[in-house]
């Protein structure tokens, strides 16, 4: 990857030999192995047998997940919250772990889209609730330095399951949470 860098710094029309960028191309490599790390981990062993048995049948809800990822498109970073909520169906997860879980799909080249639907999967599929939502809202440098150039943008996606996609009312409450 070193090389691949100090390609691209002579391409730009730069000198990786130049004192400013001599460890350019090593701290580039580390920062895409750090910020590329989710692809190593697997949701399985992130939960660590963190599910528990538990008589609960109301929302579950950690708002306001920071969420840093690289756009697949352009490998520059998308950055903002994501809401994560389940109706429990005689299962709990370990709070902590749903922003690990978030972590581990954002530390991807990632789509918006695809890391939503990602999060919502994961939870369905260990926990098998009633029903799971995530919102994510996000700012993408791809479309505030670059392209239509609009710094004030947010894209927000959603990925809605079982009861929260049945039940406009579940919906309802949770958008309403996510708003306070």
């Amino acid at each position: 990857m070193e090389n691949l860098v100090k390609g691209i710094l002579l391409e730009m029309g730069e000198n990786p030999n130049r004192e400013g960028l001599l460890k350019t191309p090593e701290r580039v490599k580390q920062m895409y192995q750090y910020l590329t790390k989710g692809y190593q981990e697997d949701p399985k062993k992130l939960i660590n047998d963190a599910i528990y048995e538990q008589k609960y049948d109301e929302m579950i809800l950690v708002k306001d997940i920071e969420v840093y990822s690289l756009c697949e498109h352009h490998m520059l970073p998308f950055f903002g919250k994501a809401h994560v909520a389940y109706i429990p169906n005689g299962k709990i997860i370990g709070l902590s772990k749903v922003p690990r879980l978030v972590d581990m799909f954002a530390r991807r080249l990632q789509v918006q889209e695809r890391l939503t639907v990602e999060i919502a999967q994961v939870i369905n599929e260990n926990l098998r609730p009633k029903g799971v939502a995530v919102v994510i809202e996000a700012q993408h440098l791809c479309m505030q330095m670059r392209g239509v150039e609009k710094q004030n943008s947010v894209a927000v996606t959603s990925e809605m399951l079982g009861c929260f996609r049945t039940d406009s009312k579940t919906r309802e409450e949770f958008m309403d949470l996510i708003r306070r």
